[in-house]
């Protein structure tokens, strides 16, 4: 499997495989084995290839921070269709996901309705929490793809946003 991860604002392009005994871990022409386990103690231990090494991690969204060798490092995950919207000169900005299964409680706009960064898009329900989707820019709503009452899973896309003319 294919993914992107952005370290020190630099982009990595690297594929996960599975090996019998953990994972594989494809940069460019190396393979490396790779393991992240945690001990009963609560340490959690990275092995690449013979290195073993006790690393401590946090998450925030899709963000996670690898505190390794007395250094902490930032990786953030992207997402393929976001790197694909990228590439043909959309964004992530363009889509409005679902951020976990739920319905749809209300819809605020309309095709064609111009919108502004904050602006309350839909309404959705996941259990039984309301959550309000807003405009992560100013644009134009391209499409709603979801009507009052509808029910998602997680990362559908729900709105699409264009930018204004």
């Amino acid at each position: 499997m294919h993914h992107a991860f952005t370290l020190a604002d630099a982009e990595h392009n690297l594929a996960l495989s599975r090996s019998h005994e953990a994972y594989r871990l494809h940069v460019g022409d190396a393979v490396l084995d790779v393991d992240l386990r945690t001990a009963a103690d609560g340490k959690c231990w990275l092995t690449v290839g013979n290195r073993h090494v006790e690393i401590v991690i946090a998450t925030r969204g899709d963000e996670v921070f690898v505190h390794l060798d007395g250094e902490t490092h930032s990786l953030r995950y992207r997402h393929p269709l976001d790197r694909l919207a990228a590439q043909v000169g959309g964004g992530a900005d363009d889509g409005i996901f679902a951020p976990m299964p739920g319905s749809i409680v209300a819809v605020q706009v309309a095709a064609g309705d111009a919108v502004t960064k904050g602006q309350t898009l839909l309404v959705m329900e996941s259990m039984k929490m309301e959550t309000s989707l807003v405009a992560s820019r100013d644009g134009v709503v391209a499409t709603v793809r979801f009507e009052t009452g509808q029910t998602f899973e997680r990362d559908a896309l729900l709105l699409s946003l264009e930018p204004r003319k």
